[in-house]
């Protein structure tokens, strides 16, 4: 075939695609009535995980795995929204690295509303403004965001999914050229994560601290002489030229994101569950908790101490493990938690991110 026959045929399948297309938006209509009746929520992450699951094991090429998720993304995103439009709060502004995990979760067929702080994004879905709010929780080579923990102390607000977002730092400038950079605005997270690189290629240079990357883009702007370590996204939002891309010490650096709201997943056969919880103030204690792990074969996957901030040297313990608090061998290492400790919470039961 020449090249008109080809671009005949692609025009041919392009029509088949919209037509399954609408067909399937059609299916996601009648479970939105359905859902629509019993109050269920429109977002189903265990649901949206199967299918993109579904979609990569059905993939011969030559399209990408990646590829694919991205364009079933967009799917899943759009047939959402006909079922009922939703919003996600969270940590702005435009061209964050939270922006990002939020349109890697949800995808483009949302209201993304950027608040100014880990807090706001909370106060937002608890006060029915957002739909869900994107928190980060932690950093692969920095650790973890105490903000976030801190807040789930204070609030009602269940953990509904995770997300993985792999970070890639960059040089953003008004300006043309790295010599003319006088000073780097950034969060202390990003800064800390690019402290090698800047060391070498702007040593002595004036670091400022801000709240996010983009504000850091922002900022920069409008500064002469100044950049900001921040996303490709904020490059294109911001209109900034980018002095140097991949600026991070580490090519692992992820940040793992969380989706917070009402939802409360079912099992999947592959979750994870975050709980706080804390125990007396006496010798043995923390030890004694965390032997109900132990017996029930349970996998922690993080554990973290926080001052309770009411009385000077008490504290909370939030975990993450493996599992969903509806198995069986969960809901007795839970029992005997509560047996142990002062209080147990548990923040949500979720699918663990892929």
């Amino acid at each position: 075939m020449d090249i008109n026959d080809i671009r005949s045929e692609i025009d041919k399948l392009d029509h088949l695609i919209v037509e399954t297309l609408n067909k399937r938006a059609e299916l996601a209509l009648e479970i939105g009535k359905k859902k629509a009746k019993t109050a269920k929520s429109v977002f189903v992450p265990e649901r949206e995980q199967q299918v993109f699951r579904k979609a990569a094991e059905a993939n011969n090429g030559p399209l990408s795995q990646q590829a694919i998720t991205a364009i079933f993304r967009e799917i899943v995103s759009a047939s959402r929204a006909l079922e009922k439009p939703i919003t996600i709060s969270y940590l702005g502004p435009p061209g964050s690295n939270t922006h990002i995990a939020a349109t890697q979760r949800f995808g483009s067929s949302v209201t993304l509303s950027p608040t100014d702080s880990i807090t706001d994004v909370f106060r937002e879905v608890e006060q029915k403004k957002a739909d869900y709010g994107i928190a980060p929780i932690e950093n692969s080579t920095e650790g973890i965001v105490t903000h976030t923990l801190d807040m789930f102390v204070q609030s009602d607000l269940h953990i509904c999914s995770e997300i993985f977002v792999l970070i890639t730092h960059n040089l953003l400038s008004a300006e043309q050229d790295i010599s003319q950079v006088k000073r780097v605005y950034s969060m202390p997270q990003a800064t800390a994560q690019c402290r090698e690189w800047l060391r070498a290629n702007l040593p002595g240079i004036e670091i400022i601290e801000v709240s996010t990357t983009a504000r850091a883009a922002i900022i920069s702007k409008d500064d002469p002489g100044s950049a900001a370590v921040a996303t490709m996204l904020a490059a294109q939002v911001y209109g900034l030229n980018v002095l140097k891309e991949g600026i991070e010490d580490s090519p692992y650096n992820r940040t793992r994101f969380l989706v917070i709201g009402y939802t409360e997943p079912p099992p999947t056969g592959k979750d994870k569950t975050s709980i706080v919880f804390s125990v007396p103030h006496k010798s043995g204690s923390l030890y004694r908790s965390l032997r109900a792990f132990e017996r029930e074969n349970i996998n922690l996957t993080l554990i973290e101490s926080r001052p309770t901030k009411q009385m000077p040297w008490e504290y909370v313990f939030f975990i993450d493990f493996l599992g969903h608090k509806e198995d069986p061998q969960v809901r007795l290492g839970l029992q005997t938690l509560k047996e142990q400790s002062l209080f147990v919470r548990v923040l949500g039961s979720y699918p663990e991110a892929e």
